[in-house]
């Protein structure tokens, strides 16, 4: 005789092994026929002109490193090409020193629009207008101790860039 605690084990051992439970990163709903991505700098409405470039490079590489497509530098040889905007960038101070006065810690914000096409068709594969990606680093406020974290902050925020990006698209998010 099956004791009722035991049932119910087995009973919801079988309902969750159909869920359609995924490990998460592991979906890719981009269609078969995309084996090749085109990454090509981005366009740039914003003074700042690091980011062009940078942006795209660190997307490259967290495509490289978390999926199967192969990126390649000619559109013509791609299956679908990744554009993108930087359309703001702005910066704010998020903490004064108290005895100067002067900013202590910055916050940087960067807003892009982004668009995966299939080449062949012209089909939006993914698209996102207006992301935001924000990125804090402090000042220092002694002169004598001044590092300029403003470079390092920029590589944080484009791999969060990255990061975000390739997991939207994989994901569809």
């Amino acid at each position: 005789m099956i004791r009722p605690a035991a049932a119910v084990l087995f009973a919801a051992g079988i309902c969750l092994s159909g869920c359609g439970y995924h490990t998460g990163g592991k979906a890719d709903l981009l269609p078969s026929t995309i084996r090749t991505i085109c990454i090509p700098a981005f366009s740039n409405v914003t003074p700042r002109y690091k980011l062009t470039e940078a942006v795209p490079s660190a997307i490259t590489r967290e495509f490289i490193s978390r999926t199967r497509y192969r990126v390649v530098a000619d559109p013509n040889e791609s299956d679908a090409i990744l554009r993108g905007t930087v359309t703001n960038v702005m910066t704010a101070p998020t903490i004064f020193d108290q005895k100067t006065g002067r900013a202590a810690g910055v916050q940087i914000s960067v807003f892009m629009n982004l668009s995966l096409h299939e080449r062949a068709s012209g089909k939006v594969l993914w698209e996102r207008q207006g992301m935001e990606v924000r990125q804090r680093y402090e000042v220092a406020v002694d002169q004598e101790q001044f590092f300029d974290e403003s470079s390092i902050a920029l590589q944080r925020l484009c791999a969060e860039v990255a990061r975000q990006v390739v997991s939207s698209i994989l994901e569809a998010f």
